[in-house]
């Protein structure tokens, strides 16, 4: 889909799909023929690397084996048990012994091999990334969420013969397709995981080899080959994203665009982060996707260590506490979460009030550019929110979502630690924005990075002006992608002559007032009988609505307490209790800093919950907003027709 058809389909000049808002900070004054870019850095030129040795990925981990001296690198633990360390050392060995065991399994040191890789975080993630960087291979991640086709679909346009699984289950999924001839070229599938000999016999039948990872690891031990390192301008992974509708488009990323996006991070940050060999990221958010391995990339960098979750986000509370990380990447709903804990813990006025009152000391600190955790109000509040992320928190990192700026001014108080966030997308690697150190204000994501020029393109046909400060984001830089695998005709769709990615978002330039959709779903999804929202804007119109599905869970008991009974489905069509659900959005909506007219006016109650099956959101859980429009097309109508502004 086209970037002018994607913006023509929110019909809505003053509505934005970004996600989130940009300041206008003096950091991006300057400007080249309409574009904005950081004045951060000494050089006129874009940033391409930060460090003159750690210029590729297989570089960035070489530079962090010797900043290290052989220190601990990857860790992973058992239920209930200490983590447990690889060294620096033992990842490179291990990472060189598979790639010599892939060469003498036929593969190439090339930019032209890809190699699968179809698991969950995890140590064996991370060494078979390397062992294709050590020999110039290239990684394509595979994802659950993706679904068989797309899976399917990915084995085929990468021409993949080899893919390093963890579980049994992910090799019969790959097997199935097989056997039904439709991904012929797989050929050898490898796993990091236990199985039974039923699995190789059936691999044998359809002409694949399965192995274990241990078993290519010795066999490359006995044949070790040297190796074939990657040059900045080499392929180094192939991103497919789920997208919204068709086929999955897998965005070509260089050594050099990962390197220029977490370079980007750096220089930015370099004057109150200072990256230290003691760094310690907790690793839980899927490495199929950009953002995790851009931060990754910054700890590696510098001899930091990265410890994985145990797998099961429910423990990922009790992993913290036992890792005690300092740099934690986190997506908005995860931070959502630890607010509402927080919150449902001051289960009296009393103590709401000693709690906000505390979050409101802290918060007039943080204006004034100290961020700490031995304040009183950390001692005599804060210190237990803080322990339960391990207590070592010095920055945390979110992205891919908006994120509640009320959310975030509290945690910014209560953890007591610098907070920042950005926007960006796969075709960038990750970022392309980011806040700048010591603006800990919310509601926007910051500055462009000193790897790229962002500039705003007119969109006539829905009265989008650069000329006022809005329009079409374009993102031009060394961190933009290549264009997409054996996909000629949505490359041009994404990339211009120029060179610019044409990123299909809305964005303005602050100050200025501007609606975010996701960012008042981010809000009212915390009212407690709301499971799923979506907010609706149409240009012709004055006011928003939303399609409120109930938790099926909660609802009914929130509801007792006001006065209602009766069963799901009977609550669902009550008018009275709308009203009242729509009446603690918006009492949200206002504790969170939201404008009238970013409140909705209306709402419709929809008794099931939009999914992947029904075709409402995407194989990532995303809203398919294009699609919703569609489907609630008589609700919304009807919506607009009962209210008069």
């Amino acid at each position: 889909m086209q970037a002018q058809e994607i913006l023509r389909s929110l019909r809505l000049p003053e509505f934005d799909d970004l996600s989130q808002f940009f300041r206008n900070l003096p950091a991006t004054a300057l400007g080249l023929a309409g574009a904005r870019r950081s004045v951060i850095g000494d050089s006129p030129q874009l940033l391409t690397h930060y460090y003159d040795d750690a210029r590729t990925m297989y570089e960035v981990f070489r530079r962090g084996f010797s900043i290290s001296e052989n220190g601990p690198c990857l860790g992973f633990r058992k239920p209930k048990q200490p983590y447990q360390w690889l060294s620096y050392k033992e990842v490179a060995e291990r990472a060189e012994a598979l790639g010599s065991g892939l060469l003498q399994q036929g593969c190439k040191p090339s930019t032209k091999q890809f190699i699968g890789v179809f698991a969950q975080n995890r140590p064996e993630w991370i060494i078979s990334e390397l062992a294709c960087y050590t020999y110039s291979m290239v990684v394509v991640p595979l994802y659950d969420t993706l679904g068989p086709g797309a899976i399917r679909y990915i084995v085929n346009t990468a021409d993949i013969s080899t893919v390093i699984c963890d579980k049994p289950e992910k090799a019969r999924t790959l097997l199935d397709h097989v056997e039904r001839r439709e991904t012929p070229g797989l050929s050898s599938i490898i796993l990091m995981d236990p199985f039974e000999k039923e699995l190789v016999e059936r691999g044998r039948r359809c002409g694949v080899r399965i192995q274990t990872m241990q078993e290519v690891e010795d066999c490359g031990r006995e044949s070790r080959h040297a190796p074939v390192p990657p040059r900045p301008e080499d392929l180094s992974i192939v991103c497919f994203t789920s997208g919204t509708t068709g086929n999955p488009k897998g965005a070509m990323l260089t050594h050099g665009n990962v390197v220029a996006d977490f370079s980007g991070f750096l220089k930015v940050t370099e004057k109150v982060i200072f990256p230290r060999q003691d760094d310690v990221l907790i690793s839980f958010l899927p490495l199929a996707h950009m953002f995790e391995r851009v931060i990754q990339s910054v700890v590696y960098c510098h001899g930091g260590r990265i410890g994985f979750f145990q797998g099961d986000i429910r423990l990922l509370s009790d992993d913290m506490k036992a890792l005690r990380p300092t740099i934690f990447p986190v997506v908005p709903r995860l931070l959502n979460r630890m607010y509402d804990k927080i919150f449902s813990q001051a289960d009296t006025s009393l103590k709401r009030w000693i709690l906000e009152f505390a979050a409101r000391r802290k918060k007039a600190e943080v204006r004034n550019g100290i961020i700490r955790n031995d304040s009183l109000w950390d001692k005599l509040f804060f210190n237990k929110i803080q322990a339960s992320l391990g207590g070592c928190v010095r920055m945390i990192v979110t992205g891919a979502a908006p994120a509640s700026p009320t959310v975030l001014g509290f945690l910014r108080a209560a953890l007591g630690c610098q907070v920042y966030e950005g926007y960006g997308q796969t075709e960038c690697t990750a970022g392309c924005t980011f806040t700048t150190p010591g603006d800990w204000t919310s509601g926007h994501v910051g500055a462009p990075l000193p790897c790229n020029l962002i500039r705003l393109k007119d969109v006539e046909e829905l009265n989008y002006f650069a000329s006022k400060g809005e329009g079409e984001i374009c993102v031009k830089g060394p961190n933009v992608f290549k264009g997409y695998l054996k996909d000629e005709e949505k490359t041009k769709e994404a990339l211009d002559q120029e060179g610019w990615l044409h990123t299909g978002d809305i964005g303005k330039w602050l100050p200025g007032e501007y609606i975010a959709p996701e960012k008042i779903e981010n809000i009212y999804i915390r009212s407690d009988p709301v499971a799923q929202i979506y907010v609706h804007g149409d240009s012709l119109q004055a006011f928003l609505v939303g399609i409120v599905v109930p938790d099926s869970e909660v609802m009914p008991g929130w509801a007792k307490k006001r006065g209602f009974d009766g069963t799901y489905a009977e609550l669902c069509k009550n008018k009275e209790l709308k009203q009242v659900i729509m009446e603690d959005m918006v009492r949200l909506g206002k504790e969170s800093g939201l404008h009238s007219f970013e409140q909705v006016k209306a709402i419709y109650i929809h008794s099931d919950m939009f999914s992947v099956q029904n075709g409402l959101l995407t194989p990532t859980l995303k809203a398919k907003r294009p699609e919703l429009r569609d489907y609630f097309k008589k609700q919304i109508e009807e919506l607009y027709s009962s209210i008069s502004i």
